[in-house]
């Protein structure tokens, strides 16, 4: 569990430091917006599919 919460840490550091490098994280061009008058709707589809992949590929890693 311990690991667990470093590793996630770290993450979210890293995240942190590319959106501080300006990097757009979480607007990639899969991501589906709409915006009628005052509405706006975002669907974060292509971040979702790109996080999920680099979980699933770290959580691999730790298990072994």
């Amino acid at each position: 569990m311990g690991k667990l919460l470093v590793v996630g840490g770290l993450i979210i550091a890293g995240i942190g430091m590319l959106v501080m490098l300006g990097v757009p994280v979480g607007r990639l061009p899969g991501d589906i917006t709409v915006r009628r008058g005052n509405f706006t709707f975002y669907f974060p589809l292509a971040t979702s599919i790109i996080a999920s992949i680099l979980l699933t590929l770290l959580l691999a890693l730790l298990r072994r």
